[in-house]
């Protein structure tokens, strides 16, 4: 579809399907459209708002145009924030993801550098030394050895990097900035997804419902894109919608200043090795596993309540488990 076409639509207020916007990044790729058009579509889609099938259509073309990562399990799962919440958090996500691994539950962690804070999963992993690959021989041993793979994803959305220099001269957020988490290239059956806004929650719950995935959607009512234990926060899975105080999870409200990720990655790197390690601030060891619960209740579809998984996840630390697959990674991965 010519992108003529596609803005004459948009100027129309009319929405595109799921097959033309798969389009539109396929004729990104082969460099057919001027950055003006697309600069255009994507002012156009961030002022009116991007649609369910919009969305699919963007990933099903950056996922057609990536690098797919096969993975030999049936099910892992990933553990994702949006980003762009700005709250400096330290490596939730990722901490909890060895967390989880430790517990002897599959995960495909997707991740990328840092956008919005000092460390993203990319940065901190980077920082132990880890070599990142698309070698599946090797992607595949990490994962049947250690129970976890990291997927670095600038290695396999090539497409991304043709609307790069297009996203940084717009200097505002577009429908870019809610694929990352769409994009994993093992496509995981479960998915654990922090949003920083309910508006984002609606948008993805939608979407996770077409692609027929078990997931789990949470948001700190406070802004945070995961479960920050700084106030109240919401969780949609496929078999609930529920608002949780941290009291109804036996944990005590978290300080702003207790989730912060510190001011370089070295600070970050050292809280991700304080909690694997046990030695980290109550309310940091809390606020991981709060979130590490919510994933293992994901791949348990649900049939097990959240303070059993808050138990499993606690196992994982306390054992050394959660450490031990760490270093069992970082030994398969350097």
């Amino acid at each position: 579809m010519a992108m003529k076409d596609v803005l004459n639509k948009m100027l129309n207020h009319e929405v595109l399907t799921r097959e033309e916007t798969k389009d539109v990044i396929l004729g990104i790729t082969k460099s057919e459209y001027p950055q003006e058009q697309i600069t255009a579509l994507l002012t156009g889609l961030q002022m009116r708002g991007v649609t369910v099938d919009e969305l699919l259509g963007f990933r099903d073309g950056i996922l057609e145009t990536g690098v797919p990562a096969l993975l030999n399990s049936e099910r892992y799962i990933d553990v994702v924030g949006t980003g762009g919440d700005r709250k400096n958090t330290f490596n939730i996500s990722t901490t909890a993801c060895f967390v989880i691994a430790g517990a002897g539950y599959k995960v495909a962690k997707h991740g990328n550098y840092a956008a919005t804070s000092v460390s993203g999963a990319s940065n901190v992993i980077h920082q132990h030394g880890v070599v990142f690959t698309d070698d599946m021989e090797k992607l595949n041993r990490s994962l049947n050895e250690a129970g976890i793979v990291y997927l670095h994803a600038q290695l396999f959305a090539k497409a991304m990097k043709f609307v790069g220099p297009i996203r940084s001269a717009l200097q505002f957020p577009t429908v870019f900035n809610l694929l990352g988490p769409l994009v994993n290239p093992s496509q995981p059956t479960c998915q654990l997804l922090g949003v920083a806004t309910l508006e984002q929650m609606r948008l993805y719950t939608q979407v996770n419902q077409k692609l027929g995935i078990d997931f789990g959607i949470v948001n700190s009512i406070d802004g945070y894109d995961e479960i920050s234990l700084t106030g109240d926060f919401k969780v949609t899975t496929n078999d609930y919608e529920r608002v949780f105080k941290p009291a109804d999870l036996g944990f005590e409200i978290a300080k702003p200043e207790e989730v912060v990720g510190g001011a370089t990655e070295e600070e970050a790197a050292a809280i991700f090795d304080a909690v694997l390690e046990n030695r980290a601030l109550p309310a940091q060891k809390n606020i991981v596993l709060a979130n590490a619960a919510f994933g293992i209740q994901v791949m348990e579809r649900g049939r097990k309540d959240i303070q059993e998984c808050i138990e499993i996840a606690r196992e994982s630390i306390d054992s050394g488990k959660a450490l031990a697959t760490f270093k069992k990674f970082v030994a398969l991965n350097s």
